[in-house]
């Protein structure tokens, strides 16, 4: 094999192991008892997050995406994803579940 070939063939491993990670998120209940835009931050009371190893508490989380603040507001029942991105717990996915 070409060192070109194995250059493409890893580059590809890693982006779909990268893809796969993301997908295999789970998705955890929680509420939303604050959001702060101007420090692109959500306080959220969860339930336990498997990929993490956290038990349920409240907590503020950094967000992948500000655009995720818009769809909520404090009081909303939301399911989301978490990962540990550059250190910190990051909020990935963020939507809104009926009452």
């Amino acid at each position: 094999m070409t060192m070109k070939k194995l250059f493409t063939a890893l580059s590809t491993l890693v982006f779909a192991a990268a893809a796969f990670a993301q997908s295999a998120l789970p998705p955890v209940d929680g509420e939303v008892r604050k959001v702060d835009t101007d420090a692109k931050k959500i306080t959220l009371r969860h339930g336990d997050i498997p990929n993490l190893e956290m038990t349920g508490m409240t907590m503020v989380f950094r967000v992948s995406d500000t655009a995720l603040l818009a769809k909520v507001k404090a009081g909303d029942k939301v399911r989301f994803t978490a990962d540990k991105i550059d250190g910190a717990i990051t909020v990935m996915s963020l939507e809104t579940v009926a009452n």
